[in-house]
């Protein structure tokens, strides 16, 4: 009988049953897009099976995502760092528009508007800088409110600690893509590997960057 092409990628023999997608996938997308782009339900003999016994590549992977996180969170405070993840979960529950994907320079041109917004807040002029795509503006009016929460009442040491923080992850836009010229969401698998959707909210930061008790 001939092979069956992998209907995730459309190169690989699919070998693999897999119980997310109800259907036969190869080896390279089990192990690369689960809990990635494969939402692995728990009782996944694939899934249970990596988690006690990683192969190399998994665990080379691992150690260069841990780098890449470490890279763009040099130097920033522990309110800096939480905002950061804070907008990691923020892009990972955005929902684009249908048939309209959300990419890593969607993020990079939102990052940059919402950064310059903060900055010019800070100086105290409340100006609205807008990205030019359509996808990054839909990015800002879903991530601006929720860096707004997380700063609500802090005055502008947040909204330099936000502008800080956007810039960096517009930098780190083209830091991973270096490492994959070819891949167009490499910082937004990053980001997908390391947060968890299903994980608690970060907790709302008050004036002296601490928790408030709320959650955002």
């Amino acid at each position: 009988m001939p092979a069956v092409i992998c209907p995730v990628c459309g190169k690989g023999k699919a070998r693999r049953r897999c119980p997310a997608l109800e259907q036969q996938i190869c080896a390279v997308c089990c192990g690369t897009k689960r809990l990635v782009q494969i939402q692995c339900p728990s009782d996944c003999a694939w899934l249970a099976s990596a988690r006690e016994h990683p192969p190399a590549i998994i665990l080379r992977r691992q150690e260069r995502d841990l780098g890449l996180v470490l890279h763009v969170m040099r130097d920033l405070s522990e309110r800096q760092s939480t905002l950061l993840f804070l907008i990691f979960d923020g892009l990972l529950r955005y929902e684009p528009p249908e048939l309209q994907p959300l990419v890593d320079d969607d993020v990079a041109e939102a990052a940059d508007a919402l950064a310059a917004t903060f900055e010019t807040a800070a100086r105290g002029i409340i100006y609205e800088h807008r990205p030019a795509s359509l996808a990054a503006e839909r990015l800002v009016s879903a991530l601006a409110p929720l860096v707004d929460e997380a700063g609500k009442g802090s005055g502008s040491s947040f909204e330099r600690d936000a502008a800080v923080v956007l810039r960096r992850l517009a930098d780190a836009v083209g830091h991973v893509r270096a490492g994959e010229p070819d891949n167009r969401c490499a910082l937004l698998e990053l980001v997908g590997r390391v947060i968890r959707t299903d994980q608690r909210a970060p907790r709302i930061l008050g004036p002296d960057g601490q928790p408030t008790g709320e959650s955002a």
